[in-house]
């Protein structure tokens, strides 16, 4: 019987927090255990497994991000949605790294649920593209380009990795100068 008074939302809150404070990686269930002063067995009242617990951590993550990247994206569109979006992607690794994290779990492992909300996900990131006009499969493509660089600028930036005398902003800012301009060469529209 799960302990009076904790809630599966207040064990992911706690997941959460704990994701974020010590990485995705550091959390498990015997640590999270700790976290709500109860015994690792107990957490099984709230939880199936580790699995379904990053799972749930990924849905919650995925719907921050969803918010996140319509609210960046309203009322804009090609780059000036472009670079909305990106910098609302790298707030979002910034204040909660471990939730960004686990939407990087590959999908396959999702549940049912996750999964439908990880092609939301996408399909929200896609509709910011639709600005540059480009074909279905050029689109998925950069999908992959946008996901894959911003997460290598965020882990780097998180982690401590740029220590040359640059400002980070003007190397984000070429990076989605970049991004844009090849996204221009395949656009449909020309003009």
């Amino acid at each position: 019987m799960p302990r009076k008074g904790l809630s599966f939302d207040q064990v992911l809150d706690a997941a959460a927090q704990l994701a974020d404070r010590e990485g995705l990686q550091n959390l498990t269930l015997a640590r999270l255990a700790s976290e709500l002063h109860i015994k690792p067995p107990s957490l099984y009242n709230h939880i199936q497994s580790l699995e379904h617990l990053q799972d749930s951590l990924a849905a919650r993550g995925m719907q921050m991000m969803i918010e996140r990247t319509r609210q960046a994206a309203a009322g804009r569109s090609g780059k000036e949605a472009l670079f909305a979006v990106a910098q609302t992607h790298r707030e979002a690794a910034k204040e909660h790294p471990g939730l960004y994290t686990a939407t990087q779990i590959s999908v396959q492992k999702f549940s049912p649920e996750s999964q439908k909300l990880a092609s939301l996900y996408l399909s929200t990131i896609l509709d910011v593209l639709q600005g540059y006009h480009l074909e279905e499969e050029k689109a998925l493509h950069f999908i992959r380009i946008f996901r894959s660089i911003l997460k290598g600028f965020m882990d780097l930036e998180v982690g401590g990795g740029f220590g040359m005398p640059l400002k980070l902003e003007e190397t984000f800012e070429l990076m989605l100068e970049t991004l844009h301009s090849g996204m221009l060469q395949y656009s449909t529209v020309k003009g």
